[in-house]
């Protein structure tokens, strides 16, 4: 059930006023848990370089589901578009920067501290060459200075940082429903344009393999706040039509190009249509009553457990292939990997974040006067006096 405001806006009915938070939408936190331990499942049960033999002869049944992990990363940016939307509605650019700053990194940095420790530790699948890789990782930037990601899973993390420079323009003008969707027609635009266009630019901000899913997940989010019309559908469908033309390559780009070409392309165009159904049906608020509580708890730690989970995960399996069968093995790393995804939650992320959003505030506060008050040099504290016994008697 939902209530309207006087300017057509639809609001989850538990908004109890201005300023008041609607309920969480658990719906998503179970959308990122099936999208994590989906792109879990392929790391595990699809990279042959920690099995040391075709994955296919380890698990001949696991593995003709687990090559269609990969498409759990196109399920996270559908769910990114629909929450970056969400969470930016009425705030100013600072807020929107810091809060994705202390969403981002306190986790970040802990993975890559850790991944580089087991890498350097055990370099068996992974050699890390220069310890500037490493400090250049924690950046989160080296995607676009052609540094090598330290965990290939990384990679959509520029993807990611790509959409919220772009969207940064939105927060800039005004989070609207006009502005959303002119967002969403311009990047549409050159999303089709720059794979025929002599752009880098372009064709780096355009991200046309990416972009139909955070592009649908923000109309499904203006669908949900106000209400489904034609125009919305349309920019829904034609992203699903888009992404459809990027499922060849993705599966060449993730399974190799004669794995992929032995492998059956129309389960991923299913599991991407189940996506944007499942999308659809929260947008209308048909999951709504979906609310079992360890779900929110489930869905926190995903993001962790993202970043830890592949280099380290093969490694460790890479490690103990020859003492421990596949299946319990696969199943240990992956329940390790939970585990330390919870701590880094509770211990890092959580406090971390906090702090790092409480500096950052204050300092999008001077920014935002112009120049941080300080007080006067008269007024500044006098240096404490010498003790007694250090003073130096007169004439000595």
């Amino acid at each position: 059930m939902t209530v309207r405001s006087s300017v057509g806006e639809r609001r989850p009915s538990g908004r109890t006023g201005a300023g008041s938070p609607a309920p969480r939408l658990a719906v998503l936190d179970g959308i990122r848990v099936l999208a994590a331990f989906a792109v879990l499942f392929y790391h595990y049960a699809v990279l042959a370089s920690a099995w040391g033999k075709p994955t296919a002869e380890v698990f001949p049944t696991a593995h003709r589901f687990a090559v269609y992990g990969w498409l759990g990363v196109e399920i996270f940016f559908l769910v990114s578009g629909f929450v970056i939307c969400m969470s930016t509605w009425g705030r100013s650019l600072g807020d929107f920067v810091v809060s994705r700053v202390s969403r981002l990194f306190p986790a970040y940095w802990v993975a890559v501290v850790f991944t580089s420790l087991v890498l350097f530790a055990s370099p068996e699948v992974r050699q890390i060459k220069k310890y500037t890789d490493v400090v250049v990782n924690l950046s989160m930037l080296q995607g676009g200075l052609g540094v090598p990601h330290i965990d290939d899973a990384y990679w959509t993390l520029f993807v990611e940082l790509k959409f919220y420079v772009l969207f940064a323009v939105v927060v800039m003008c005004g989070v609207t429903y006009r502005n959303c969707v002119l967002f969403c027609g311009l990047w549409t635009l050159a999303g089709v344009v720059a794979p025929t266009a002599d752009s880098g630019v372009l064709s780096f901000f355009a991200v046309p393999s990416s972009s139909p899913y955070f592009i649908a997940g923000i109309a499904f989010y203006l669908m949900r706040r106000f209400r489904p019309n034609a125009v919305l559908w349309a920019i829904v469908g034609v992203q699903f039509l888009l992404a459809q033309n990027y499922v060849g390559p993705r599966m060449i780009s993730n399974l190799g190009r004669s794995v992929a070409q032995q492998t059956p392309s129309w389960p991923a165009h299913v599991i991407i249509l189940l996506g944007f159904a499942v999308m659809a049906a929260l947008a209308l608020g048909a999951l709504d009553r979906i609310r079992w509580r360890w779900l929110p708890h489930a869905g926190a730690v995903t993001y962790p457990l993202y970043l830890i989970h592949m280099m380290a995960g093969l490694t460790i399996i890479h490690h103990f292939r020859a003492k421990v069968a596949p299946v319990p093995l696969a199943l240990g790393v992956t329940a390790c990997m939970v585990l330390l995804a919870w701590v880094i939650h509770r211990l890092v992320e959580r406090p971390l974040g906090r702090v790092l959003k409480d500096s950052l505030r204050r300092g999008v506060q001077d920014v935002r006067v112009g120049t941080p008050s300080r007080p006067p040099l008269d007024r500044l504290p006098a240096q404490p006096s010498a003790p007694e016994a250090e003073r130096v008697p007169a004439g000595r």
